[in-house]
């Protein structure tokens, strides 16, 4: 079996938490998917499981962190061009998102953050190695 990876984050609304993580680009994978968990497929190996906080409880052994106050983590994503950056922020703001900070361009990289309708945290970025400053 390859290595994946699972992304598991509680969430106040599951409908609204599938409604944005679609919007953004995941699909959802209805064999590991329920009334109280959704499988949000990224890629072949990474998935995002939204969990109602419910079933998140069950699995936790630590209360659960105001994510709308407080960081609990930060997640990243990459693309493949700035476009595309600016394609599943503004996707994700129309789906009930917040962007809490403009654009950084770093030269090499641009990164976008998008807050999903829960405060959890995803930094979305374009990368052009070619453009990575060489060391001196």
């Amino acid at each position: 079996m390859a290595k994946q990876v699972f992304i598991n984050l509680p969430v106040k609304d599951l409908q609204q938490s599938l409604d944005f993580y679609t919007a953004i680009g995941f699909t959802n994978n209805p064999q590991f998917s329920d009334d109280s968990a959704k499988c949000m497929v990224w890629s072949e190996n990474i998935f995002v499981m939204i969990m109602t906080h419910e079933k998140f409880k069950t699995f936790a052994t630590k209360p659960l962190a105001d994510t709308k106050a407080n960081l609990a983590g930060l997640f990243s994503l990459s693309l493949d061009s700035i476009d595309e950056v600016n394609n599943l922020v503004t996707n994700g703001i129309k789906a009930g998102g917040t962007e809490p900070n403009e654009m950084r361009d770093y030269g090499f990289m641009q990164q976008r953050t998008i807050e999903d309708p829960d405060g959890h945290t995803w930094e979305v970025f374009f990368m052009d190695i070619t453009k990575f400053p060489a060391q001196q």
